[in-house]
């Protein structure tokens, strides 16, 4: 279970300033990149729908209870999708994690969730991934540049479009990617 290598050139910059606000690891699935920030002594607040998922990310911090801090693990099930869902708290996370995931009506919340001068980093596939794979449907994907003008307003410490080969090797995805600063 790989982490992101764009969550790993950017961890340095996920460290709390000045807070112990958790990171939010947003549709974690299985946890991988949560787990990478809480093996650092992070600490997460993994998010899912999926009751499985956030199991099976128990279970990892448990059966590696020597790599990983368990205080420092919190666990949210959560149906973003849902009108009547619990929505994100205003300046309550220290960053926020989103891989592979794309909601478009949680995006102003997720910004709000950022204490200013914390950050984002945003992953997700965008139009040209229809051509490569799963997803296919244009409601999962985003258009050319969406994801960078979501965040016109922070600070852009890194910003990419295109294809890469997706981090367990095996395959092509057109992804966009984003990390982010709030203002103060």
């Amino acid at each position: 279970m790989m982490h992101s290598s764009l969550l790993e050139k950017y961890l340095p910059e996920l460290n709390p300033h000045e807070n112990s606000l958790p990171i939010l690891d947003l549709a974690c699935g299985n946890g991988r990149n949560g787990l990478f920030c809480l093996e650092k002594n992070l600490a997460v607040t993994f998010a899912d729908i999926n009751t499985q998922s956030l199991a099976n990310v128990k279970q990892a911090i448990s059966h590696d209870a020597d790599k990983y801090q368990s205080t420092l693990a919190t666990f949210w099930l959560v149906d973003f999708e849902q009108k009547l869902s619990q929505s994100l708290i205003e300046n309550s996370h220290s960053a926020v994690i989103v891989f592979r995931y794309l909601h478009r009506p949680l995006i102003e919340q997720i910004k709000a969730a950022v204490v200013p001068n914390g950050l984002v980093i945003y992953q997700t596939f965008t139009l040209g991934q229809a051509f490569l794979g799963r997803p296919k449907n244009p409601d999962f994907l985003l258009k050319k540049g969406e994801l960078l003008e979501h965040f016109a307003d922070w600070q852009i410490i890194h910003s990419f479009e295109g294809t890469i080969i997706s981090d367990t090797g095996s395959n092509s995805q057109a992804i966009a990617q984003v990390v982010a600063r709030k203002p103060l």
